[in-house]
């Protein structure tokens, strides 16, 4: 599932992707991995973050939380726009953790 944001970083205008990697990562049980790029689609996106593998989503949503704290990085919530494939089970997942993410 990838979901794009308009957003600031440092103080400028860009696209902000979150692409969360569900399923299988391991063999033993359904893993969570999240990767933050910054820039418009194509080439012109950088791998700005990505988030260690956790068994829940709500682990990765917090450490992308925290590294945009940290880093002045905000989002848009009112341009959220859903890309590619959907897994539904990750969608409402995504939707209920999502304000958590999106504040401050």
């Amino acid at each position: 599932m990838i979901v794009q944001y308009q957003g600031k970083k440092d103080g400028k205008s860009t696209t902000l992707t979150i692409r969360i990697n569900g399923g299988n990562l391991s063999k033993t049980s359904s893993n969570y991995e999240l990767f933050l790029y910054v820039g418009d689609n194509g080439a012109n996106q950088v791998p700005l973050f990505t988030t260690e593998i956790h068994q829940s989503l709500s682990n990765c949503l917090r450490e992308i939380y925290l590294f945009r704290k940290h880093n002045h990085i905000t989002f848009d919530a009112t341009s959220e726009k859903i890309v590619g494939d959907l897994n539904p089970y990750d969608q409402v997942l995504y939707d209920f953790l999502k304000p958590s993410v999106l504040t401050a």
